[in-house]
């Protein structure tokens, strides 16, 4: 399977994941100038922006090992931006990542 192949299945996974938790997702693959949240999801007043790792093998490791510094720091500003232009206000916002492994999905909930 191609490489956005598995990120977009991995992705449809760890919605479903977030729906079944009872969460709604408000928001998939949004973009802008900084760059991408992969989900979004709200349930009552906390907001989830989740960074969705997906792997079809541990060959290149983990897929939550490769969310790094550098990559959170991004995801912690794309939050911000998405703040502001959603117009959402008094939410708790959480870092999740979902790591998805040959299809089982994992959440790693307040992830930094």
């Amino acid at each position: 399977m191609a490489t956005s192949a598995v990120g977009r299945a991995g992705e449809e996974l760890a919605a479903q994941w977030y729906r079944d938790a009872g969460f709604a997702v408000v928001a998939q693959n949004w973009r802008c100038d900084l760059g991408e949240i992969d989900l979004v999801c709200a349930r009552g007043r906390l907001l989830v922006v989740c960074e969705v790792k997906a792997r079809t093998s541990l060959v290149h490791g983990a897929p939550v090992e490769a969310v790094g510094r550098v990559k959170q720091h991004r995801l912690r500003r794309l939050a911000a931006r998405y703040l502001a232009e959603s117009g959402r206000r008094g939410v708790t916002v959480r870092f999740d990542v979902a790591s998805v492994l040959a299809g089982r999905v994992e959440i790693v909930p307040n992830a930094f």
